[in-house]
């Protein structure tokens, strides 16, 4: 057990029987009222984003996680398959639990955050940046670079991203996982 002088950014606590992830946290002072501290949690193990507030010193309840690194091997009816790096047992997970399932490329190495209590995975999060080869693209036209212009592009894993115009078939570029975003183009 701790208490709210212990919150921190990406701390995992348990409330109301639901996992959540501490995205942003502050304390509200004021002269006649005791402190208050408010965050703003991101579900684990469901699809909310909520708010709550505890007044100072109150009891919160941390869950001890474990990063382990796993390399993605493929995709059938029981989910998305990993395989543990050190020990090569294999684990199957939701889709809803990968973090950017579009992006998982056969052999990439992710990150499986695992609730040490119950000894399941959480959460499944891909590296922030990737790099991905470019399978198909519109050629850009030639002077039609005035303006930050952006065309469809599909990589290898079969996702679709905007892309300025001089990125053509066959390169590689870098996608920001988290926003899916193009970063910049890769030399090979």
């Amino acid at each position: 057990m701790a208490s709210t002088s212990d919150i921190s950014r990406g701390l995992i606590i348990k409330l109301d029987g639901s996992l959540y992830t501490i995205v942003e946290f502050g304390e509200n002072k004021t002269a006649r009222a005791a402190a208050k501290v408010w965050a703003k949690l991101k579900g684990v193990d469901n699809n909310r984003s909520i708010e709550k507030t505890w007044n100072s010193g109150d009891s919160i309840f941390p869950v001890r996680v474990e990063r382990k690194y796993y390399q993605y091997l493929y995709k059938d009816d029981t989910g998305y398959n990993f395989m543990d790096n050190e020990t090569f047992e294999q684990l199957a997970v939701q889709e809803n639990m990968v973090d950017a399932p579009q992006f998982l490329k056969e052999g990439q190495e992710v990150s499986v955050l695992i609730n040490t209590e119950t000894e399941l995975p959480m959460s499944v999060e891909l590296p922030d940046k990737i790099v991905l080869k470019v399978t198909y693209s519109e050629p850009g036209v030639k002077g039609d670079t005035a303006t930050r212009t952006l065309k469809q592009a599909t990589v290898e894993t079969g996702a679709t991203v905007n892309v300025p115009l001089f990125v053509n078939e066959g390169e590689l570029i870098r996608i920001n996982t988290k926003s899916g975003d193009y970063v910049e183009r890769v030399k090979e």
